[in-house]
């Protein structure tokens, strides 16, 4: 079994991290070092065709992303965080499952500027929180274009002005379908890029 598929094997009983023991955490945390030393991208941040994509995240150490489904009535749907290399645009999504009808979604729209081989600059622009019915939400492809479009949304929708609302993202592991990285405030991410279904 290869390292990667250790780390799969590892993370997929543990539910993006919501529900994990301390040997789980180990195991988890060893395998990503064990890829990280193995980073077939030295240079993630001038890897724009591999970066850019939707990718679902399978495990975070976030307690702010995992925090939403200590939400009452609200389990956390797919998260995703869609990257457009080339307009240095980061668009963040969470689902939110709720009662039927009720699904919500949460969105946080932010710029990036390259500060290394492995880190980028985040700047936080915009913040989107609504129902899904009524935003119109279908896939997360079609949601990032509309985000990207500059489109007002039926939904609680507002720029962020809060200058201290910036981190630093650094790409750690990347080949064509997996990505680790790791944020300002510590936490851990493994996300692995959504294929896109091609109908000839």
């Amino acid at each position: 079994m290869s390292k990667k598929d250790n780390l799969l094997k590892a993370i997929a009983p543990v539910n993006r991290g919501i529900q994990i023991t301390e040997v789980q955490k180990i195991a988890i945390f060893s395998a990503v070092a064990y890829l990280e030393e193995m980073n077939p991208t030295p240079k993630p941040t001038e890897a724009a065709e591999l970066l850019t994509g939707d990718w679902q995240l399978l495990f975070t150490t976030s307690k702010d992303l995992l925090g939403f489904d200590r939400l009452p009535f609200v389990k956390l749907g797919q998260i995703y965080q869609c990257v457009r290399a080339a307009e240095g645009k980061i668009y963040n999504v969470a689902e939110l499952m709720s009662l039927p009808l009720l699904e919500g979604l949460v969105s946080v729209c932010a710029s990036f500027t390259v500060v290394s081989d492995l880190r980028v600059k985040v700047n936080f622009e915009r913040f989107v929180i609504g129902s899904q019915r009524l935003i119109g939400y279908r896939n997360i492809s079609d949601f990032v274009e509309i985000l990207a479009s500059g489109q007002k949304l039926r939904a609680i929708d507002s720029k962020i002005k809060n200058r201290e609302q910036r981190g630093w993202l650094e790409t750690t592991y990347l080949d064509d379908d997996l990505r680790i990285g790791r944020g300002n405030e510590g936490s851990l991410f493994v996300l692995r890029k959504v294929k896109r279904l091609s109908f000839l």
